[in-house]
């Protein structure tokens, strides 16, 4: 009789990223994952000891493969840059893990890497080492948000973005210039989210590394 194949930690971290791919976080489970790879959950809680901690450990395979290709060159801001727009890059091949690591917070490998680097950059700026965790919660954060929010457009289907593009032109193009006089007098120079996200994302990121950059000139 052929026994029941083994699968490894590696494998069910591919095959749940592969399922996460076409599902979301809600909607994903450890059964549907077990059916996947035709074994039973029972097997895989032999290796991740609930739902929460196997999508842990998927979303830290996104930033180690960030963190292979990343390479700490240039000054301060610029690390810090590259970095994030690796990290960026690499959830942009899997949008919809990105929700994933926002809301299941990592502390595996990827994640201590990602977060040694940019403490490191931030004490190669100069700043004071008492306000260096504060600095680097607030960039924490507006990455986290900037790559949550570029991801969920990314997963958008053509039918749906068609339609959110139609709904943006009559919410804006038909707004009633008495009520929204602001609005109508920009209609034509107001874009939708999805629009030059790449650019958005650099510059919110630049802004964030100028306050810290004046902080440091200011002591």
């Amino acid at each position: 009789m052929t026994g029941r194949r083994r699968w490894s930690t590696d494998d069910i971290l591919d095959a749940a990223a592969e399922l996460l791919r076409t599902s979301d976080a809600e909607s994903f489970s450890v059964r549907k994952l077990a059916a996947a790879l035709g074994t039973d959950s029972s097997s895989l809680y032999r290796h991740f000891r609930s739902k929460t901690e196997l999508l842990r450990a998927v979303a830290d395979r996104i930033l180690l493969a960030a963190m292979d290709g990343y390479r700490p060159e240039g000054d301060w801001k610029r690390r810090v840059t590259t970095l994030a727009l690796c990290v960026r890059e690499a959830f942009g091949r899997h949008p919809q893990l990105a929700a994933v690591w926002v809301r299941h917070a990592s502390s595996g490998t990827g994640s201590r890497l990602v977060m040694e680097e940019v403490l490191q950059a931030l004490r190669a700026s100069g700043l004071p080492d008492e306000e260096i965790p504060t600095r680097y919660h607030r960039l924490a954060v507006l990455l986290a948000a900037l790559i949550a929010a570029d991801a969920g457009v990314s997963t958008v289907t053509p039918a749906e973005q068609e339609q959110g593009m139609e709904l943006f032109r009559v919410a804006v193009l038909g707004a009633d210039p008495e009520r929204f006089p602001a609005l109508a007098h920009f209609a034509r120079d107001v874009r939708p989210l999805g629009a030059d996200r790449g650019a958005a994302f650099e510059e919110l990121l630049g802004a964030q590394l100028a306050q810290i950059e004046a902080a440091i000139q200011r002591d």
